[in-house]
């Protein structure tokens, strides 16, 4: 249930003459409370969610990165290969080229380790990621059956389901700050 449709629904029951007076106003200013969380929950879940997305396609790229440059350098192994293979008439030329070549080995096994590296890294945030996106969601969740469990105490006037409402209300709002500590 929307927010305004809860105000709306409010100010229909007030109207009506079926008002409660001061215990309809708190239990819609408490409904309205609830709305606004499940909206700030909702977003904080919808950037972590987004931000799981970015990270995963950013290690998606660098295990491309390394790949690339593990292909290279296993092409450039098999030219070693080959010159140390094929007859020729300068052998002071071609150990000066296999050294080069061998520089360059050397250089991209220092460079695969890196890119590695930085590829985990960003699988490590979007772990991390998705498990805050987690505890949004269900934080969110119970926020919204919140605001429908007090919803109905508007219709039945029995305040054990605003209770309730508020009793689930305050679990997800633990559960959803909890997501700001995850590690």
């Amino acid at each position: 249930m929307e927010a305004n449709e809860v105000h709306e629904f409010a100010n229909q029951m007030k109207e009506s003459g079926e008002g409660g007076g001061e215990s309809l106003k708190t239990i819609s200013l408490g409904i309205s409370i609830l709305a606004v969380l499940v909206a700030i929950v909702t977003v904080l879940g919808h950037r972590s969610h987004t931000e799981a997305v970015l990270m995963q396609s950013r290690a998606a790229d660098q295990w491309n990165e390394y790949q690339a440059k593990k292909i290279r350098m296993d092409n450039l192994l098999v030219t070693v290969d080959l010159l140390a293979l094929q007859p020729n008439n300068d052998p002071s030329a071609v150990a000066a080229k296999a050294k080069e070549y061998q520089a360059h080995i050397e250089k991209w096994k220092t460079d695969l380790a890196e890119e590695q590296e930085k590829a985990r890294e960003f699988e490590r945030e979007v772990t991390h990621a998705e498990a805050k996106a987690v505890r949004y969601d269900l934080g969110e969740a119970l926020l919204q059956i919140a605001v429908v469990l007090s919803s109905i105490t508007l219709l039945t006037r029995k305040r054990a389901y605003f209770l309730l409402g508020l009793s689930l209300g305050a679990a997800g709002i633990v559960i959803a700050v909890s997501a700001l500590f995850v590690s």
